[in-house]
């Protein structure tokens, strides 16, 4: 990929911004960003001659300014683009490399200066110690970038007139292909000072922007390229045109080989339907969204709503979508598990089976229970985007097992022998209490902590107050005296 020298970097003060939603504690957090996406001006750099030479536009500090060493973006990120580069938004001819970590340098502008040491060291910690580099609009621009990131932390105006804002961003610049090589995250500064920050969640909220940015955007998946056939990636490469369809039960899909190939692996199934399953409440009848449907990819960090910090991960699924945009090469080895419809089949999460219970990971009525990553105790709950399927969700107070506080709720309660505030504390369905010491299935049945630890494949024991540690066999049962 090549790029012309008249093209240059655009912001601009009346870009409008996605937004990531932060609820009280317990709820969920919702991202609108194809709502804001698509009202923003994105530059677009002029069309190159294929009949003329290669050509580099390069983003630099104005003379006389310090150059700042290039920020390679997340630690220990799996996410990698071509060594072969020395622009942002362009490519020097291609040669025998092996792909290196993605080159993200981050730009903070002066009036980030203001802020107190305390908030800097959150804002280092959550965006990877970001640099603040000086900028002029027709200035040479940035080496060694592969993409530009525009930090601002301010409180805004729809910071204040939305409380439970955390951060919004976009992308706001493509290279001749469609790439995008900037974008904008704004973080509410008055999140980074109150009492309910969170570092997790900052960090969690950062990649889920610029995931979008990098490239999980409805409006770029059109740009998508198929690398299939080139040894360097994004060179010699061929427009993958629609990568869209619905499938047979009007399921709106990402159809490309790597996303086709990780979900066939994630549910245990060959159907050739599989593609990767999109967002439908977002959308128009019909329409993309830029989020996996909820109701089978729960937990990804590409989901509409995400949960508490510790039930989200990157999962195998969005990394190959980002391997399909044909810009990165990924390490999908170091994709988080996504226990979520893992080995669950074809069928997993439809609206017609999320009720029948054909999955212990959905749930009917309205009890108490475990989350299916069982860290937290939860209650069976459906929100829009599940769309009348249930599961259990974290209790909004007094739900995690690893917390010694939580045992204050417990004491509340009828004496369960729970064990809270160890790392091994899990949440388990439990029936024991004052009136009958015994662990045993019944209508009474609800999600307790207790000690857990594994003793081999699929096998563990489990410690209840006062007890030894007992077997207790996968998805079966065991009386506690």
């Amino acid at each position: 990929m090549v790029s012309t020298p008249s093209q240059r970097l655009w912001v601009g003060m009346l870009v409008v911004f996605v937004v990531l939603v932060v609820e009280l504690p317990g709820a969920l957090q919702k991202c609108i960003f194809d709502e804001v996406q698509v009202q923003v001006r994105v530059v677009e750099a002029a069309p190159v001659d294929p009949d003329s030479p290669p050509s580099e536009t390069r983003l630099r500090a104005p003379a006389g300014q310090e150059q700042q060493t290039a920020n390679p973006g997340f630690k220990g990120s799996p996410l990698q683009a071509v060594k072969q580069r020395s622009s942002l938004g362009g490519l020097v001819p291609p040669t025998a490399v092996s792909p290196q970590p993605i080159r993200i340098r981050t730009w903070v502008p002066e009036q980030s200066d203001s802020l107190s040491e305390a908030e800097k060291d959150k804002l280092e910690a959550a965006a990877d110690s970001p640099h603040r580099t000086a900028l002029r609009p027709e200035g040479a621009g940035l080496t060694d970038t592969d993409f530009l990131l525009y930090l601002h932390v301010q409180a805004t105006d729809k910071c204040r007139a939305e409380p439970n804002v955390l951060a919004y961003a976009v992308h706001c610049q493509t290279d001749t292909h469609g790439r995008p090589v900037a974008g904008v995250v704004v973080i509410c500064r008055d999140r980074l000072s109150g009492a309910a920050y969170s570092h997790q969640t900052t960090v969690q909220t950062v990649i889920h922007e610029l995931f979008h940015a990098l490239g999980f955007s409805k409006d770029l998946f059109h740009t998508w390229r198929d690398c299939s056939s080139s040894t360097q990636v994004g060179v010699s490469c061929f427009p993958r045109g629609k990568v869209t369809h619905t499938d047979g039960s009007g399921q709106m899909r990402i159809y490309t080989p790597s996303v086709i190939s990780a979900l066939q692996k994630h549910l245990a199934s060959t159907d050739p339907e599989l593609g990767g399953p999109l967002e439908n409440l977002d959308a128009p009848p019909g329409g993309v969204s830029s989020h996996w449907e909820s109701r089978l990819l729960q937990g990804s960090i590409m989901a509409a709503v995400l949960g508490d910090s510790t039930t989200v991960r990157i999962d195998p699924v969005t990394l190959a979508a980002l391997q399909d945009t044909g810009w990165y090469a990924v390490n999908l080895s170091r994709a988080q598990s996504l226990v979520w419809g893992d080995g669950e089949g074809a069928t997993f999460g439809s609206l017609s089976t999320c009720h029948n219970g054909s999955s212990s990971l959905f749930c009917t009525g309205s009890g108490l229970g475990c989350h299916y990553l069982h860290l937290h105790k939860g209650e069976c709950q459906t929100d829009p985007y599940l769309e009348m399927c249930r599961m259990y969700k974290p209790l909004k107070n007094g739900s995690e097992c690893w917390k010694k506080e939580n045992e204050r709720h417990s004491a509340e309660e009828d004496w369960s022998g729970e064990i809270f505030g160890f790392l091994d504390s899990r949440c388990f369905f439990s029936s024991l209490n004052r009136q009958s010491h015994f662990l045993l299935p019944s209508s009474s049945v609800e999600g307790r902590c207790y000690r857990h630890r594994c003793t081999g494949p699929n096998r563990y024991q489990i410690q209840v107050s006062g007890s030894e540690w007992m077997d207790c066999p996968a998805g079966g049962t065991i009386q506690v005296t």
